[in-house]
């Protein structure tokens, strides 16, 4: 699944394409992806729209437009956006695709069928509700002790919540706990101060790390030229199960918490405390 490494990796190679452009038109090759406005709306108000920026938040693509509307993409499990020069059909699986004034072709690839395209106004409550991003300069250790100290829910649970952090999912979830020694299952409100300030120096440092690697590609996900990712060779713990402890030599295992995987070293991050 794309998260903020991946989609931030998106942007940043997405952005000289798009980046002053026009939308001819999108063509929706599913309809169901589409979450609002109605599919008339959508086809009577994109078309021409000029694209002045591209940003991310949380695992959101946000194309800006000229209007003052904003067209979100979320890939959610399976996604990408595949840019094409040419006149090359559009890959298996593609759901969608957005034409630009340039001849440049997004196509919106998504086997799984569950990424979503929703054109809003540009203040909207869809990204409001999404908590603090990571890698700001806001996002200090105080700010995550905050947001774990009255949470009895395991602290894996609570890093992949958006609503509280935005962006983090399994992949990177599972890392910063690895390198912080802390065990996902730990209530998140156990934490002490300063094993805050290593998870919160770990969700930074495997983020960037991450985004330097241009993302992971440990199953559907490509950056918008085709290439993979290579942030998944740093992994330590993350889908990694059977395999050796890179720190100590014991063997990865992999737990079920709140129906997502979790991998984790049972000796570099000793049991739940409660």
């Amino acid at each position: 699944m794309p998260e903020l490494p991946e989609v931030e990796t998106i942007k940043n190679e997405l952005l000289p394409y798009v980046a002053g452009h026009k939308i001819s038109n999108i063509t929706l090759l599913w309809e169901g992806m589409l979450r609002q406005p109605t599919l008339k709306e959508f086809y009577s108000r994109i078309p021409g729209q000029k694209i002045t920026g591209l940003t991310r938040r949380g695992k959101y693509l946000i194309f800006n437009l000229e209007g003052g509307e904003q067209l979100l993409a979320h890939l959610k499990m399976s996604g990408s956006l595949l840019v094409s020069k040419d006149s090359a059909a559009p890959p298996k699986y593609t759901r969608a695709i957005i034409n630009l004034d340039n001849g440049i072709r997004i196509f919106f690839r998504d086997p799984r069928k569950l990424g979503t395209m929703q054109l809003v106004e540009g203040k909207n409550n869809i990204l409001d509700k999404l908590g603090p991003e990571p890698l700001e300069p806001g996002f200090t250790p105080e700010l995550l002790s905050k947001a774990l100290e009255k949470r009895k829910a395991p602290v894996k649970a609570v890093l992949v919540d958006q609503n509280l952090v935005a962006g983090i999912g399994n992949m990177y979830a599972d890392e910063a706990l690895f390198l912080a020694r802390i065990h996902p299952l730990r209530p998140a409100s156990s934490l002490s101060w300063e094993e805050t300030r290593q998870l919160h120096h770990a969700i930074q440092q495997v983020l960037w790390t991450a985004i330097g690697d241009k993302g992971a590609s440990v199953s559907t996900y490509l950056r918008p030229g085709g290439e993979i990712g290579s942030a998944q060779s740093q992994f330590q713990v993350a889908h990694r199960g059977g395999k050796p402890c890179p720190v100590c030599g014991t063997p990865i295992e992999r737990i079920p918490i709140r129906h997502r995987g979790s991998y984790f070293c049972p000796r570099c991050q000793p049991g739940s405390r409660a």
